[in-house]
């Protein structure tokens, strides 16, 4: 299979590559209808691609039957609209089950998580991308790479096997290393995302990415866009005046380790009262004084 065959899901993925939170009911269980409710308003904001099961969907706090859940709403609310890309991980059995689950339900393209296992080895971290994306040949394949020691001679060595990797979801906190990675690795043979979202959108842009996940884009597409747009046409002074609207929200998200990375966009979703804070442990909701500056944050984007 040639790579022309992935030409729309490539153009998809140089985009905002929104990460969708998972909203929950006051009983626990996923919030349906609040779900739709946030994907339509992704949708009618402007964004092209979804990421049903990223992190910043709590996807490590779901089960399976809810990240089943959470792929088949995005899938039917999205329709046409938009790109679908599926985020899949923990064991080889369970991803490669849920890849063939996306396929079946009509997404283009699934996301492999970064192996949480303790024990990764370079030659182990082919192998299991290997697997998952021999399992679903027609579908694109994205590895989310947050491993600083991955050389970039390995996704070279994965993709001459299975020519559906097709990008790269990039997210070691490291310009330098990302631009150095990307070059090793092919940097016109795969489509390169910042995966750190907008604080590294504009260094990462300048090494060679054409897109970025993005949380915050649940909250306010405008504002996400604004930068895409910016750095789109070289304009980096406008990029950089859109990082700095955003710093405060994005530097509480990142601190003590991104304890709060998720909890920060619920809380500013229920500020606007689009859904519930509430998220599942190991993360936990936010101080009163949190709540308080996050909610003043989100006001001031006039949404």
């Amino acid at each position: 299979m040639s790579s022309a065959t992935f030409e729309a899901q490539r153009a998809a993925l140089a985009d905002v590559v929104a990460i969708p939170v998972t909203p929950f009911a006051e009983d626990g269980t996923v919030d349906q209808d609040a779900h739709r409710a946030l994907l339509r308003r992704l949708l009618e904001g402007g964004i092209r691609i979804l990421t049903p099961n990223g992190n910043t969907g709590e996807f490590y706090a779901l089960s399976p039957e809810e990240r089943r859940l959470v792929t088949e709403l995005t899938i039917e609310e999205t329709g046409d609209r938009a790109a679908v890309l599926v985020g899949v991980g923990h064991d080889v059995p369970t991803a490669v089950a849920s890849a063939r689950h996306a396929r079946e339900y009509g997404a283009q393209m699934v996301m492999v998580h970064q192996p949480v296992h303790p024990y990764v080895s370079q030659g182990g971290w082919v192998d299991y991308h290997r697997a998952i994306a021999e399992a679903v040949p027609e579908l694109g394949v994205v590895p989310y790479i947050r491993n600083a020691r991955l050389a970039g001679a390995r996704l070279a060595e994965l993709a001459d096997a299975c020519p559906n990797v097709i990008g790269v979801k990039y997210a070691v906190p490291d310009a330098a290393k990302f631009a150095a990675f990307a070059r090793d690795a092919g940097l016109d043979r795969f489509v390169w995302v910042a995966g750190l979202a907008e604080p590294y959108a504009p260094s990462y842009f300048s090494a060679g990415a054409t897109g970025f996940t993005s949380g915050l884009v649940n909250v306010a597409p405008s504002v996400s866009l604004n930068m895409i747009e910016a750095l789109r046409s070289g304009d980096y002074a406008g990029a950089m005046k859109v990082w700095e609207q955003i710093r405060r929200f994005e530097e509480l998200r990142a601190a003590n380790g991104s304890a709060n990375n998720v909890t920060v966009v619920k809380e500013a979703l229920a500020s606007l009262g689009l859904c519930r804070r509430d998220v599942r442990p190991p993360s936990s909701t936010l101080s009163e004084d949190e709540r308080a500056e996050v909610a003043a944050i989100a006001a001031g984007w006039s949404i």
